[in-house]
């Protein structure tokens, strides 16, 4: 039997962390609670290329029709739908796709799939989800290579299912035995940063509003994703309507600096 130390992989190894295929069942060979870590912040920054800079989820029309126009209204906005939006029915959707990743079904992750992707309530919203999505999935299959996220990517395909930003996100995380809490809270907390940053430029704020902005939401982050980790599918919903109105009028809104 081989000893912890030698199932945790050394940071400083050549060769990156291969657990068993995914969808066999999860892998007994984790990374180490740092490579995690790093990963997570690897896969969800601004450098990893999904296009995030380029979607403002409703933001943009918020902005343009005054609704959103300082620090206050930000944190707000924001706030409400991280607790009513899509911040929490992503969480829970992300939550479902690595637990039937971890499981080895895939029935189940085809059906979450299809979930998010039916869930998005306008074109652009989903434009948004679903090209991310596809972005994370190819980005990882290039550059964090592994025979499960291939054996999902494959079953996807073969379904005709888009990957959904929160499904692609929670399943490779699975499929690299990457833990559900911090995977979580680490897309949350990446989430709130990418609209905060979109504000800057949009409001437009300094960028130390920004980060009092993000700095202000991380309890409701925390909440948040602890909420959506033990949800089930039949809490999805929503109640961030401005939100929600605010994305569909940004499809006619006629100067744009964002994809949605």
């Amino acid at each position: 039997m081989r000893t912890a130390a030698e199932r945790t992989p050394s940071l400083s190894a050549v060769e990156m962390p291969t657990p068993e295929p995914v969808l066999a069942g999860p892998s007994a060979d984790a990374p180490s609670v740092i490579l995690q870590t790093l990963m997570l912040q690897t896969w969800l920054s601004p450098a990893f290329p999904v296009g995030a800079f380029a979607y403002s989820h409703g933001l943009e029309w918020a902005v343009e029709d005054g609704t959103v126009h300082d620090l206050a209204s930000l944190v707000a906005w924001l706030d409400g739908v991280v607790r009513h939006g899509a911040g929490r029915s992503d969480m829970i959707l992300l939550a479902h796709a690595w637990r039937a990743v971890d499981a080895g079904d895939a029935a189940g992750l085809a059906s979450v799939a299809e979930l998010a992707a039916a869930l998005q309530p306008t074109r652009e919203r989903r434009l948004e989800s679903v090209a991310q999505g596809e972005a994370f999935l190819k980005a990882v299959r290039q550059t964090w290579p592994l025979a499960g996220v291939e054996s999902l990517a494959d079953g996807l395909a073969a379904a005709r299912l888009p990957a959904a930003y929160p499904v692609a996100v929670g399943a490779i995380s699975a499929a690299h035995a990457l833990a559900l809490p911090a995977t979580i809270s680490a897309t949350l907390t990446a989430f709130v940063a990418n609209l905060s940053s979109a504000a800057v430029r949009l409001v437009p704020l300094g960028q130390t509003d920004g980060q009092r902005a993000v700095a202000t939401l991380m309890p409701v982050v925390i909440t948040v994703a602890a909420e959506a980790e033990g949800a089930t599918l039949d809490d999805l919903g929503g109640a961030s309507l401005r939100a929600d109105i605010a994305s569909a009028r940004h499809e006619t809104q006629y100067t744009r600096l964002f994809r949605s």
